[in-house]
């Protein structure tokens, strides 16, 4: 039986069918504004707060007080706690980008926190900042393919955001996406009244999954994941999210 990781969010494990497969690494992706960060910094909360799990966060866009401040407003109330206490540790973007050569200077911070070897979970945010300054693709295949095999062999399971548009008009797959363990979408749709918010889980290696697209919502209780998906279904134009 495969082993698994509870994420702890609302909703999610159920459609996970217990959690994410442990050690993998899976890409949350999704426009500005959908929750990714914030999704991921609730995975490491609950990781703490329930599993008694210490996570790792390493962030190349927000400031530690910022992500602080964003995890307490959404209900995360022991953030600020944990961190202090080293059960999360932040690398933040005044950390992590002293110059313009990201490898550099995450590669260190890499050997050094695996070496202690008590990490379950990691929040990689965000990718495309990552990436802005590899030359070309085989280079962004290379290190990227490098940091998922490291993270894989020093049990960490990974959450890696990314910025990405429509997903539903792209025709090119790319490099992350094959390598990434699993996948998971965060979108949203305007109607007249509000925002709705989806999430659809795109695959799993190991793992069954439901692949249906999940009404969500976010609120100062965090994520919260609804089952049942027929009040949203693809299938009624009045709510469809397409």
């Amino acid at each position: 039986m495969v082993a698994l990781t509870e994420t702890g969010i609302d909703g999610l494990d159920r459609i996970l069918h217990g959690g994410l497969v442990r050690d993998s690494t899976t890409l949350v992706n999704g426009n500005p504004g959908t929750g990714k960060s914030l999704l991921g910094s609730e995975y490491l909360y609950n990781g703490v707060d329930q599993y008694d799990e210490d996570g790792i966060y390493f962030s190349f866009e927000e400031r530690a007080a910022d992500i602080r401040d964003a995890a307490e407003s959404f209900g995360l109330e022991r953030w600020g706690e944990y961190v202090e206490s080293g059960r999360i540790t932040v690398f933040d973007k005044e950390m992590l980008i002293d110059s313009e050569d990201y490898n550099a200077s995450l590669e260190p911070l890499l050997t050094e926190l695996t070496r202690e070897d008590r990490y379950d979970r990691l929040l990689f945010d965000s990718l495309n900042m990552f990436t802005m300054f590899m030359a070309d693709d085989r280079e962004k295949r290379q290190d990227l393919l490098k940091l998922t095999e490291v993270l894989s062999a020093n049990g960490l399971t990974t959450l890696i955001t990314k910025e990405q548009g429509d997903i539903f008009t792209q025709t090119d797959v790319d490099i992350e996406n094959f390598l990434a363990d699993g996948s998971l979408y965060l979108f949203q749709r305007s109607t007249d009244q509000s925002v709705r918010r989806y999430l659809w889980v795109e695959k799993m290696r190991k793992h069954d999954i439901e692949s249906d697209i999940f009404p969500m919502r976010i609120d100062e209780g965090g994520f919260k994941v609804y089952e049942n998906a027929s009040a949203f279904s693809m299938m009624n134009d009045a709510v469809s999210p397409f």
